[in-house]
C-alpha cells in the first residue's frame, strides 16, 4: 500500500434492499466471499460512500460491505427525512446482516459512524465481531457547539466568513440557522446555506474528510450537496435522535464487544476528547491516537491504521495485543 490505500475495485454484488417505510438503501460487497466479514458506516450524517471508502479493506483478507444510509447517497428516495433516525438506521443494518446471510460481522464505523456503530452494538452486541471506530463522534450539544461555535478558535478567518452572512442575532447558533435555511421553502437560500456549511467543514479538514462523489452525475451536485445537509441538520437538531440513553452509557455495556478506537491528534471536526472519554468508558476497548493526522480517514497514517486494525482483528479476533507498537491512551 504504497499510498495507504489499497488499489481500486469494483463490488463483486451490489443492489437496494426494501427496508420499509418508502425506503431502499444501496448497498455492495467489494473483496473476498470467504473473508473475514465487516460493515462500513460512513461518516455525516448525511453524507455516504465513495468509492475510495472500498480502498480502506484488504480485497484479499475481506468481505467488505458498504451502504448508503437512509436518505444518502444511491439509498432511495434520496434526502427522505421521513422515518429517518439512528433507531430506523440500526433496524437497517441487522435487516442487512440478515439479508445477506452473515452471522457475525466487524462493525466499523466512521466518525458520525462511530457513534451508529456503538448504537448498533448495544441493541445487537451478538451480532458484532467486533468494533473499529475512528474519528469519533458523539452527537452530544458540547460536540455540535465545538464543530459550529467554538472550533472557530483555530480558524477565526474561516469562521468569520461563515458567521458573517448569517444575522447578528444568529451567530451564537449557527447550526439552527444553517438549519432553517436549509428546511425552508426557498432553494436558492438552501443552496447557499448547503455551500457556507460545506465550506466550514472543508476548513476544518484538510484534507477533506469526504473526496468528490465520482459516481454522481455532475448536474446533480448541488442537489446532492442540500439533501446531505438537510440530513444531517435533521439528525444535529435532534440530538441524533438518541433519547435518553446516550451513546457513552450505552458503550459501559459493551464490554463483551472487542473494541478498537482510532483519532487523529489534530482532529479539528471531532475532538479527540471524545475518544479519550468514550475508551474510558468502554471496559476493555484500546485507543490509538495517530500523530499528524485531522479527521480524514485517507490521510496516510490514518489509513494504515485502520487497516491494520481489521487486520489484526482479522487474524487475532481481538485486539488486546494491537497497537503494542503504540503508547496506549492510558500509558503514555
Amino acid at each position: 500500500m504504497p499510498d495507504a490505500l489499497y488499489p481500486p475495485l469494483e463490488p463483486f454484488a451490489s443492489g437496494w434492499l426494501d427496508v420499509g417505510d418508502g425506503h431502499r438503501i444501496y448497498y455492495e460487497q467489494c473483496g473476498e466471499t470467504e473473508g473475514l466479514p465487516l460493515i462500513f458506516l460512513h461518516g455525516g450524517p448525511g453524507s455516504g460512500c465513495s468509492p475510495r471508502h472500498r480502498q480502506l479493506f484488504d480485497p484479499v483478507r475481506c468481505r467488505a460491505v458498504l451502504f448508503d444510509q437512509r436518505g444518502c447517497g444511491r439509498s432511495l428516495p434520496r434526502g427522505a427525512l421521513h422515518a429517518n433516525t439512528s433507531d430506523h438506521l440500526v433496524a437497517d443494518i441487522e435487516r442487512l446482516r440478515q439479508h445477506l446471510g452473515i452471522a457475525r460481522w466487524l462493525v466499523v464505523g466512521s466518525s458520525w459512524g462511530a457513534g451508529l456503530a456503538l448504537a448498533y452494538a448495544a441493541a445487537h452486541p451478538a451480532s458484532c465481531l467486533g468494533l473499529v471506530l475512528r474519528g469519533v463522534f458523539l452527537g452530544r450539544t458540547s460536540d455540535q457547539d465545538w464543530f459550529f461555535q467554538h472550533a472557530g478558535q483555530f480558524l477565526p478567518d474561516a469562521w468569520a466568513a461563515l458567521a458573517q452572512r448569517a444575522p447578528l442575532a444568529a451567530r451564537g447558533n449557527l447550526l439552527r440557522w444553517l438549519s432553517a435555511g436549509l428546511h425552508g421553502d426557498q432553494p436558492q437560500e438552501a443552496l447557499a446555506r448547503s455551500r457556507d456549511w460545506e465550506a466550514w467543514e472543508a476548513a476544518l479538514s484538510q484534507p477533506q474528510s469526504m473526496p468528490p462523489r465520482a459516481d454522481l452525475p455532475a448536474g446533480d451536485a448541488a442537489a446532492t450537496r442540500v439533501d446531505k445537509y438537510r440530513v444531517q441538520s435533521h439528525y444535529l437538531m435532534n440530538g441524533c435522535f438518541w433519547g435518553d440513553a446516550d451513546l457513552l452509557s450505552r458503550a459501559r455495556r459493551l464490554a463483551s464487544v472487542p473494541t478498537a478506537i482510532l483519532h487523529g491528534r489534530l482532529d479539528w471536526i471531532c475532538r479527540p476528547q471524545a475518544a479519550w472519554e468514550l475508551h474510558h468508558s468502554l471496559p476493555g476497548s484500546r485507543l490509538q491516537w495517530v500523530d499528524g493526522c485531522g479527521h480524514s480517514p485517507f490521510e496516510p497514517a490514518m489509513a494504515r491504521a485502520l487497516a491494520q486494525a481489521v487486520l489484526h482483528h482479522a487474524t487475532h479476533g481481538h485486539f488486546a495485543t494491537w497497537g503494542q507498537r503504540f503508547p496506549e491512551a492510558g500509558s503514555a
